[in-house]
């Protein structure tokens, strides 16, 4: 365990790290903060905090620089979540509460992260499998083809076209819109089979079969394993970090245009916690010298999808860890509004 004062000299270590960009020595430390004791000191402090893997010199007679272990203990125990502002509160609401639709939500929010954070924006699509059903709709298109439409609780629309064996006619048409979403509306993707499975039977015989084929559309669209969806925007504010990247930035470029990859980053999406990666903690080489701050949201108490952000490891954590929390938030918001 780290003394207080060593906890102390740490802190003060990566916020001069990520606000100068120029390794911290011992002289620099006791000029700027008011640790209360002598640069000796403080040179001793960071020599225990490098035996133990927290800070390295990256070159000699240099000052030091935190380590992967360095970022995941002031992350841990020294970085609170620092709040935004109420101007920068207002500007989020209102960029997000111009959106028209779920794509623009998500366009903006993925803009909006970037910006603020002025790091690269990863932003999940909310899934179908965490959904529920808001409406149901069903369109005449020509006697027997009937558009169906199903409406998500976080805004996502899924359109089928059906072939029925038989004209439809706007009666029956309506008497099955109104009898499915009477059953339905509200209900988890996942509870609805069971909740309609007698439908047909309360159909008269010949209409049956055109009712049994509307309903067998609207289960495979609820069961299908839909491509889970990213959106990834500022990916030219890396250019910025050149320094910060040992070798080169390609891997790190060809890392985010994987989908999967991006997938894997941002975690578990029911966990609606903040997760922070650092480094080497990511699963893919190609990443080791990034970190990673996501956060699910929804709109509910429970997280539907993940956004977040992905950047160097000398990264503002506490800035980054509030705006991606605040972002978030506002998303559920809208999410439960629209």
């Amino acid at each position: 365990m780290l003394s207080e004062r060593r906890l102390e000299v740490l802190r003060a270590i990566v916020q001069d790290y990520v606000g100068t960009e120029e390794p911290v020595g011992s002289k620099a430390l006791t000029e700027r903060h008011g640790l209360g004791v002598s640069p000796a000191t403080v040179r001793n402090d960071m020599a225990a905090l490098e035996e133990e893997g927290y800070i390295h010199q990256p070159h000699t007679s240099a000052g030091r620089i935190p380590t992967d272990k360095g970022y995941r203990l002031f992350v841990d125990k020294l970085a609170g979540v620092k709040p935004l502002t109420s101007a920068e509160r207002r500007a989020i609401q209102n960029f997000l509460d111009g959106a028209v639709d779920l794509d623009d939500v998500v366009g903006r929010t993925v803009r909006l992260l970037a910006q603020l954070t002025r790091q690269v924006a990863v932003v999940q699509y909310p899934s179908l499998t965490r959904s529920s059903v808001r409406h149901v709709e069903l369109l005449a298109l020509a006697p027997a083809r009937i558009m169906l439409v199903l409406i998500t609780d976080t805004g996502r629309v899924e359109q089928r076209l059906i072939d029925c064996p038989a004209p439809v006619s706007d009666t029956l048409l309506a008497d099955v819109r109104a009898r499915l979403n009477a059953r339905v509306v509200g209900r988890r993707f996942a509870d609805v089979p069971p909740l309609v499975a007698d439908l047909p039977d309360g159909f008269e015989y010949d209409d049956r079969p055109s009712v049994s084929i509307l309903l067998a559309t609207l289960l495979e669209t609820l069961v299908e394993e839909t491509e889970e969806r990213i959106m990834l925007g500022g990916a030219a504010n890396l250019t910025r970090f050149n320094h910060d990247f040992p070798m080169t930035i390609r891997p790190v470029m060809e890392a985010l245009e994987e989908q999967m990859v991006l997938l894997k980053l941002l975690g578990e999406a029911n966990d609606s916690g903040m997760t922070v990666r650092i480094g080497h903690e990511n699963f893919h080489e190609g990443l080791n010298s990034t970190s990673v701050v996501a956060v699910g949201y929804g709109s509910g108490d429970e997280a539907v999808a993940k956004l977040g952000v992905v950047g160097p490891t000398r990264m503002d954590y506490p800035g980054t860890m509030g705006a991606v929390r605040a972002v978030a938030r506002y998303v559920g918001q809208i999410l439960a509004e629209s």
